[in-house]
């Protein structure tokens, strides 16, 4: 540590040695007596020596005060020693602004851990109904209903296809592919993946070509148009779905229960349910706010109209940056 110090404070130190030689010098020039000189000079040797060391004492000091600090740093920036001029002021402000922003990570990240702890309980919680449904059903019969294991098997995919897409889009993954695309075709094999549950339910399909072509990526347009297609069949038991164009966006429109006025503001917030999802008791919430998230990426926009009692519209409204007619 003394070493150290005498690093930072050699030019000082150099600088009282020089101006004791310039004092011995000049009175040696005046020819004035050894004794005085040796004196003066001893003198200033002395209290040299003694200011060096109360300033080497309070270095010390300060030193073993930020040692301390270094085992606490990781809580608390609260507690360094007063700064001895303006250098040290920036610093340390500059400590502060760092663990203000530490603070504020570890916060986001905290939250964000316990969100991704909720959904993934959750998550578990819900695909194990449609794996003991499959068990049930092959339980039941030598000849199990190929639908019914059809469908539930579709669950399974559709919540471990969400779980992966939470995983890329909070992971920062950037996948994302824009190419032209018709709007139909893309609309047609998600109709094809749930045609099954269609069937199930007995509900009727009215499917009007909308003629549009769109700049998008394929593969994330289409788990949107899923995520929708299976809430207006969960929600959904009389009447029927129509998916038609309106302007410059696809509708998928339903007579299913609706959605109160209250909680249309708040959809596609992260775990935010509303009271369909309460009274599912199994919803998380987590599919809107994925297709919220991807429009934003995508460029496109995502809208909800619903009445409680007569069913919902979802709009999914491309730009015009990103749209072309047949």
């Amino acid at each position: 540590m003394f070493f150290s110090y005498v690093k930072r404070r050699w030019k000082v130190l150099s600088a009282l040695a020089l101006f004791t030689l310039i004092f011995a010098l000049v009175f040696s020039l005046y020819e004035l007596p050894t004794e005085a000189v040796l004196y003066a000079s001893g003198l200033c040797f002395v209290l040299g020596a003694g200011l060096l060391g109360y300033s080497y004492y309070l270095y010390r000091r300060r030193c073993r005060t930020l040692e301390t600090l270094q085992r606490s740093i990781c809580v608390s920036s609260d507690g360094l020693p007063a700064p001895e001029d303006r250098i040290e002021e920036l610093y340390q402000e500059l400590i502060y602004v760092l663990s203000d922003e530490r603070s504020r990570i570890e916060a986001v990240y905290e939250g964000e851990k316990r969100d991704a702890n909720d959904y993934y309980a959750m998550w578990a919680h819900q695909i194990k109904t449609p794996i003991s449904a499959m068990q049930l059903l092959l339980q039941q019969s030598e000849v199990p209903d190929r639908n019914a294991l059809s469908a539930e098997l579709l669950r399974v995919e559709q919540y471990v296809e969400m779980v992966l897409s939470y995983q890329k889009l909070e992971g920062g993954g950037s996948d994302f592919v824009l190419r032209k695309r018709s709007l139909d075709g893309i609309v047609r094999t998600c109709l094809r993946k749930y045609a099954r549950l269609f069937i199930m339910k007995k509900l009727p399909l009215d499917f009007r070509e909308t003629h549009m072509t769109v700049y998008t990526d394929e593969k994330w347009l289409a788990f949107m148009i899923e995520q929708i297609l299976s809430n207006s069949l969960k929600y959904t038991s009389t009447g029927g779905i129509s998916i038609y164009a309106e302007g410059k966006a696809l509708v998928i429109e339903d007579t299913g229960i609706g959605i109160a006025a209250e909680d249309l503001p708040r959809l596609g917030e992260r775990g935010y349910t509303g009271y369909n999802g309460h009274e599912d008791k199994k919803s998380t919430g987590l599919g809107l706010y994925l297709c919220r998230t991807i429009c934003e990426k995508l460029g496109h926009r995502l809208e909800i109209e619903s009445t409680p009692g007569q069913g919902t519209r979802v709009k999914l409204l491309f730009s015009d940056s990103t749209m072309l007619y047949d």
